[in-house]
């Protein structure tokens, strides 16, 4: 029978690697990006540091609410991760898309809201 918390570590590594799309750079230079994606990388590299936490925190049995604490504190980092990209987006990108393409920007927003296939 399966320990309940083994359930985090597919989950942890489907989450970094399937949600963020690629591996962070902690050395690299930021001073290039917009605030709001320099906030964003902030978030999810944290988030990413979080998630290793929790697999050995999986690996060496440490108990079942500790891990839980962790993952509730990724999971708000991946808001705050999305919700600066989000901003970020309606600042700049949406407003050019709007004037050149009015139904691509749309589609675009709806997908981001899952409210559209």
């Amino acid at each position: 029978m399966l320990h309940p918390c083994e359930i985090f570590y597919p989950l942890a590594f489907l989450f970094i690697t399937y949600t963020l799309g690629y591996r962070l750079n902690k050395n690299k230079n930021m001073t290039h990006l917009p605030p709001q994606k320099t906030k964003s990388l902030k978030a999810a590299k944290q988030a990413y540091g979080t998630i290793g936490k929790i697999v050995s925190m999986v690996e060496s049995d440490r108990y079942c609410p500790e891990i839980i604490q962790q993952v509730d504190s990724v999971i708000g980092l991946l808001k705050r991760t999305k919700k600066e990209l989000l901003a970020g987006h309606l600042n700049t990108c949406i407003e050019h898309q709007l004037k050149a393409d009015k139904k691509k920007a749309i589609t675009e927003l709806l997908k981001i809201f899952n409210l559209s296939a």
